[in-house]
């Protein structure tokens, strides 16, 4: 009997203990398949970057140029469906100068094309032309249909699209005689025409003397390059009167975005005055 006894108490405790593991069992593998949230990768926004993959073992700057579009694209992967996508594009380290307009770009993308599992995220937003230059924040936040939400960010450095460098202006010139001004372009979408304008305001007209002021669009030996001098040599009629006059060169690219450079030159009396 108590061979028996010990038998029947041996049975039971096999079952109990058949039972916990088949409970733990079942907890382990409510563990194994519980969803985590999206995953972002090869995350591309601007040019001369890119996400970490096997080509690209490190981030390279990013940049975009100002009055053009900025290209983004991500690799989502997710075990439920998308909701939504939140692309943010802001700077506090840059102050507007003239003419020129804080940028805060904010949008949420609940295209059908995003609301999928896997989906790929391709985007181009424009950059106004007429906010300031320097580097700004991207964040892209992923969020699934339970609620769990995965954010990246990077930098990205807006530039000008055309730069005006090393300038060499005559500062004075004889009326009768012709100043000298040359300049570095730099124009990423190709220059169309360089343009010049020459005037005074305030200046006395002796007898004699004739009102003068230059307007003049130079493009033959400019247009459609991207890297080129400018070097022009411009006379001054010899009835101008003496004073200070302000030069404006601007420099206009292909899809209209324009870069000035502005200074002062004296015009002096000295040589002939023909007369009218």
């Amino acid at each position: 009997m108590k061979t028996k006894s010990i038998k029947t108490n041996f049975k039971f405790l096999a079952i109990i203990a058949f039972l916990a593991l088949t409970f733990q069992s079942c907890n382990n593998d409510d563990d194994s398949i519980e969803l985590g949230g999206p995953v972002i990768s090869e995350f591309e926004y601007g040019e001369g970057h890119h996400g970490e993959d096997e080509d690209h073992d490190h981030e390279e700057e990013a940049y975009a140029y100002k009055g053009s579009d900025m290209h983004l694209e991500a690799t989502i992967t997710s075990d439920v469906k998308i909701a939504s996508i939140s692309l943010s594009v802001h700077t506090h380290d840059v102050e507007p100068g003239d003419d020129e307009v804080e940028w805060d770009f904010e949008k949420v993308f609940t295209d059908e094309k995003y609301l999928v599992l896997n989906p790929t995220f391709h985007e181009h937003i424009d950059i106004p032309s007429n906010i300031p230059a320097g580097e700004y924040h991207v964040e892209l936040v992923v969020t699934d249909e339970d609620g769990k939400s995965t954010e990246v960010e990077g930098h990205v450095d807006i530039m000008e699209p055309i730069t005006i460098s090393e300038p060499s202006v005559d500062t004075t010139v004889t009326r009768g005689d012709d100043f000298h001004a040359e300049f570095m372009i730099n124009a990423v979408k190709g220059i169309h025409n360089v343009s010049v304008d020459v005037h005074a305001h305030g200046l006395t007209v002796a007898e004699g003397e004739v009102e003068w002021d230059f307007e003049k669009e130079f493009e033959d030996k400019y247009h459609e390059k991207t890297e080129v001098e400018f070097h022009e040599h411009i006379d001054v009629p010899a009835t101008a009167p003496a004073g200070e006059y302000h030069i404006i060169f601007t420099v206009k690219d292909e899809d209209g975005n324009t870069q000035k450079y502005e200074t002062h030159i004296d015009v002096t009396k000295e040589g002939a005055i023909t007369k009218a």
